[in-house]
């Protein structure tokens, strides 16, 4: 076989694979379906005139949808409603809340609730059900951290005071994320029959295929316009076939297939902070986990390692070639969000700076091309999740950059069981992205090392604490920001590239969905990681689009 059919073939078996996948699809739809719902069929698959919508925007989520374990941290909990929420600019809005008050120590927050709101069942919500949701979240021992709430009491049917213990700017993030759940048909298979004050309530939950919900009719604001969501749980190649095949009107798809064509629905790419970079550990070699893992790297605790990996990197480049050119250059966790600090953009690309910054710092080249510093040759494997193509490619095109500096770097794909015993000491290529600055918190204080994968690779500045501490307790979100931007970069030091650079950020990974010609999906937020359906955060307000906006 020549070098071009080696080539081609996976070009082919990808287009084999993807006619197999749609008469699948089409097949299972079609047997899934009922008499009536065939007599429908033509209606559905042009379903630009009915009250039917048909997605595949993503996974199943693994933990079903209670929001007091998870459900609905990246995108909107769907069933259930939240006392705050945020607009497309990420400001904060009132939900459930009519108003609320935060004392002036930061420590009580009132928050008074609508009187005329009712479950899906038709059970009024009280703040009784708020004052339990919390309670539960707190001791759910999920992603959802309440360690700093005191206390959570109902002031009456319709107010509730929360007491901190100490001040916290974050707080309302969780007032903005938490769905409210009933006291009276919370239960232990909650998760799987979920009752809620959103926009929509659960019909059907076909595990490993489909998901069905409908308009809430208790529903407190605007009745949706559709009536009917079904979220097909597919792949994405196998979402872009169901796309071609015309069986649904919203699809997430990869970079890889952005460009393609499907008749009738165009591409939406979406900005967002679903990032991706290298992971380097921080601690010189020779130390121990508290697990008895190896902690701590000779090569990346060298600051000037992790320098000039950071300006010679070509992050337009991993951007063109990798993401199809769906993506932005990444610098930090949390770039564009409103506490970022734009301070922290560097010039990158810059080679020849780069090595000459190790040279200064004694890392010499070998006679085979590998630099060397006191008997330390500059080389490590780059660990990367072995189901993730993007971070593949993405650790491979970097070991290729980093080659010309003189750094010797495999790659190697192993399960996330593995990695989390191999990256206290090993650089791991790494994903975080969410629309909070506890984000920043979790990544980079020296109080969260070895929580699970919150500052995986033990990173520590003082200086940086102390700024993240003043962000949290600061009683304004203003006041926030501005030290949240301090630990990023503050002129001397910071988490960021130009400070101790313990992360090589590379991308922003756009997220790319084909969506029907019509199909109004308004202003879309900054996308948080891809985790959840972040899409849907205002699906209540989609529409088909009418002649006055044609």
């Amino acid at each position: 076989m020549t070098t071009e059919q080696l080539e081609e073939c996976p070009m082919r078996l990808k287009r084999s694979m993807m006619v197999i996948m749609m008469a699948l699809l089409t097949a299972a739809l079609g047997a899934c379906a009922s008499a009536e719902e065939d007599a429908g069929s033509a209606e559905t698959a042009d379903a630009s005139k009915g009250k039917d919508l048909v997605l595949a925007i993503g996974g199943e989520p693994d933990e079903g949808f209670d929001p007091t374990t998870g459900w609905g941290q990246y995108g909107s909990p769907l069933f259930q409603s939240t006392l705050l929420t945020y607009d497309e600019d990420l400001a904060i809005q009132k939900d459930l809340a009519t108003d609320y008050h935060v004392s002036d120590d930061g420590l009580e927050w009132t928050i008074a609730i609508r009187e005329d709101v009712q479950f899906s069942d038709g059970e009024d919500l009280t703040a009784r059900d708020v004052v339990f949701t919390y309670k539960t979240a707190q001791t759910s021992g999920s992603v959802i951290d309440l360690s700093n709430v005191k206390s959570i009491e109902k002031a009456d049917a319709h107010t509730m005071t929360f007491t901190l213990k100490e001040p916290d700017s974050t707080f309302i993030d969780q007032l903005a994320r938490i769905g409210i759940v009933p006291e009276h048909a919370y239960d232990e298979a909650y998760n799987e029959h979920p009752i809620g004050s959103g926009p929509f309530q659960l019909v059907e939950w076909r595990k490993g295929q489909q998901l069905i919900v409908e308009a809430n009719p208790h529903y407190y604001g605007d009745p949706p316009n559709f009536e009917k969501l079904t979220f097909l749980f597919l792949e994405e190649d196998a979402a872009f076939a169901a796309a071609q095949a015309g069986e649904a009107d919203v699809a997430a798809v990869p970079p890889s297939l952005a460009d393609e064509t499907v008749e009738g629905m165009r591409l939406v790419d979406l900005q967002s902070v679903d990032n991706r970079g290298v992971m380097l550990p921080y601690p010189e070699a020779g130390g121990e986990t508290e697990e008895g893992y190896p902690l701590g790297n000779a090569v990346t605790s060298d600051r000037a390692i992790r320098k000039a990996m950071n300006i010679a990197v070509d992050r337009e480049g991993l951007v063109d070639g990798v993401l199809e050119g769906y993506g932005t250059p990444a610098y930090t966790i949390a770039d564009d969000l409103p506490w970022w600090n734009p301070d922290t953009v560097i010039e990158d690309n810059r080679l020849a700076d780069a090595k000459r910054l190790l040279a200064e710092a004694g890392w010499q080249e070998n006679d085979a091309g590998v630099r060397e510093k006191d008997g330390v040759e500059a080389s490590f494997t780059l660990y990367y999740p072995s189901d993730d193509h993007i971070r593949q490619s993405l650790a491979l095109a970097f070991a290729s950059q980093m080659e010309p500096l003189g750094l010797s770097i495999s790659t190697e794909g192993k399960s996330w069981d593995e990695l989390e015993r191999l990256m206290p000491a090993n650089p791991v290529m790494m994903g975080y992205g969410n629309q909070t600055p506890l984000e920043m918190y979790h990544t980079y204080s020296s109080h969260t090392k070895a929580e699970s994968l919150n500052n995986a690779n033990y990173y520590s500045n003082p200086d940086v604490d102390r700024y993240m501490e003043q962000a949290m307790r600061a009683t304004s979100q203003e006041a926030a920001n501005a030290f949240w931007k301090k630990a990023q970069w503050d002129g001397e030091t910071g988490f960021t590239a130009k400070g101790d650079a313990p992360w090589v950020w590379l991308v922003n990974i756009e997220h790319t969905y084909f969506i029907k010609d019509d199909l109004k999906i308004g202003e879309q937020r900054i996308q948080p990681h891809g985790h959840g359906w972040p899409i849907t955060d205002a699906i209540e307000n989609w529409h088909w689009q009418d002649a006055e906006e044609g």
